[in-house]
């Protein structure tokens, strides 16, 4: 630790592990004794291969800062690991209450009367992987021979790879009954979709015969009814000629509760003959005829 006037700085050296292509950090603490607020700036020989967060700031009385170093990844290494960069850490008595706003680079000009405390810090280097002390040789020759300790590590490590192909082992056979389980039921998904497949076939067949059948029914009933029209018409022709060859008028019968005939233009009780009632449009039926009172052709005068 360096003890200063207004801060304590700790460490007394930048220490970086070094590593080629790989960024290395620092922490630096500084600690403030005074009853005042201490203004600090950090500054470096080498400001390209270093970053400061921050570089500059205010500690109040009686705290402690932080503040961190990052060194930028080597691409090569020095000599020897010997570093000279250097460090330079300024701190200043500030205004009560100053902020780091307020801080500026004039507050730490070397001028009379100004207490300014300055602390050089230096670099070091610290291997990231450093060699391992080589065991002596015995007197004969002979490798040395390992502690109990290395045997114990040595079988720890292989029942932990032991175990760890048992489990392997383990997943891999679960697996494999998952895929034959999942083989099955697509089988079976197959075989269920081609009896879907031939049953639908069939009901579209049994669909379309009784399409044909009925339509068939439909033409049967069809050309039976027009059969039975044409065995009413010819009944209709023979009846008219009867009754014309004969001379036989109609009269209306039983008629009570309709204004007109079934003629539509004549009043109840007019006489109307065969030839007219041929003329007209509306059909005439065996039970009209048989509602209707017939009498042969009388003179004018009725008795």
């Amino acid at each position: 630790m360096v003890i200063g006037n207004l801060l304590d700085i700790h460490p007394t050296e930048l220490k970086f592990t070094f590593e080629l292509r790989r960024q290395s950090s620092c922490s630096m603490q500084l600690s403030n004794k005074t009853d005042e607020c201490v203004a600090f700036k950090v500054k470096t020989t080498n400001p390209k291969k270093y970053c400061v967060r921050p570089n500059s700031g205010v500690v109040p009385p009686g705290v402690t800062c932080n503040f961190t170093v990052t060194m930028q990844a080597p691409k090569e290494a020095p000599p020897d690991m010997q570093c000279r960069d250097k460090f330079l850490i300024q701190s200043i008595v500030a205004p009560y209450g100053a902020t780091m706003k307020e801080i500026t680079p004039e507050m730490f000009d070397k001028e009379y009367g100004k207490t300014l405390e300055e602390f050089k810090l230096r670099v070091v280097y610290i291997p990231a992987n450093p060699p391992s002390p080589i065991p002596e040789e015995s007197e004969e020759g002979s490798s040395p021979t390992a502690s109990p300790l290395e045997d114990g590590n040595k079988s720890t490590s292989l029942f932990d790879v032991t175990r760890s192909l048992e489990t392997s082992k383990k997943s891999l056979e679960q697996t494999w009954s998952i895929i034959s389980k999942l083989t099955e039921e697509k089988a079976l998904a197959l075989q269920q979709r081609q009896k879907l497949s031939q049953e639908l076939d069939l009901l579209r067949k049994e669909v379309r015969g009784n399409r044909v059948n009925s339509c068939f029914l439909l033409l049967s009933a069809l050309a039976s009814f027009f059969e039975s029209l044409l065995d009413l018409h010819s009944f209709y022709s023979l009846a008219c000629t009867f009754v014309e060859s004969s001379g036989i008028k109609i009269w209306e019968h039983e008629m009570v509760d309709i204004e007109t005939d079934f003629f539509g233009s004549l009043p109840l009780g007019s006489p109307k003959s065969f030839e007219s009632l041929r003329m007209n449009s509306f059909p005439l039926t065996y039970e009209d005829i048989a509602s209707c009172h017939v009498e042969p052709n009388l003179p004018k005068s009725r008795c």
